[in-house]
């Protein structure tokens, strides 16, 4: 579970960015271990979508097209709204609280710039408010959605600096909670998270079109 962890962590915080080929003696000697935690730990990253692997390569960090990134957060906005619609009657003032901490300590990372624990906070607020307790299972297929796309988003987050319009709106979902508006509650966290995904892809498109750009203007 540790060597799991901390692949996973270095691919969320993109240590090891998207492509990039993860060879089994290389990390079995950085962290210390045998080959076999190594290779177990890989497979269980590809049930989970985060590494993937090549005949001729062998394991590599996944690549997640446009598509597949626009679908990501359609998902999300999907079950995430249907989260927050059933544990709404449900969400006592402490519950509502330890969200609000949470928030607090996304500002607190966003003035030190610790870009590593926006997505563990970010992960944090939206978690704390499905009761994770009442519904584990959704709440591990919208994890494992998280983990697709923080990587990008945390990138994204930093070159643009779009954390701060998170965060605004974090404060007016909790909020409408707050205030009881159940309805304008989902339509806010629907809009958060369509809205980042359509701002990640706007920006992977022109990251991922630049080098294409340069290597026309060079052969003209």
């Amino acid at each position: 579970m540790l060597v799991l962890e901390a692949i996973r962590d270095r691919i969320l915080h993109g240590d090891y960015p998207e492509g990039t080929p993860l060879r089994q003696d290389a990390i079995a000697a950085e962290l210390g271990v045998s080959r076999i935690p190594v290779r177990e730990a890989l497979r269980q990253l590809e049930a989970e979508g985060l590494v993937s692997f090549s005949p001729h390569v062998g394991a590599i960090v996944s690549t997640l097209s446009l598509d597949e990134i626009r679908e990501v957060f359609e998902l999300r906005a999907l079950i995430e709204a249907d989260l927050l619609r059933r544990a709404f009657p449900h969400l006592t003032r402490e519950v509502l609280d330890r969200a609000e901490a949470v928030l607090d300590d996304y500002e607190e990372a966003l003035e030190k710039g610790d870009v590593r624990a926006w997505g563990t906070l970010n992960w944090l607020f939206h978690s704390t408010l499905y009761l994770p307790e009442r519904h584990p299972l959704a709440i591990n297929i919208v994890q494992q959605l998280h983990n697709h796309s923080d990587r990008y988003q945390r990138m994204q987050l930093k070159l643009t600096h779009g954390e701060t319009r998170a965060n605004r709106e974090h404060r007016a979902i909790l909020s409408a909670v707050r205030e009881g508006e159940q309805q304008h509650a989902i339509s806010l966290l629907s809009s958060h998270i369509l809205g980042a995904g359509r701002g990640l892809i706007e920006f992977l498109r022109s990251q991922r079109e630049a080098p294409l750009d340069e290597t026309a203007r060079e052969t003209k």
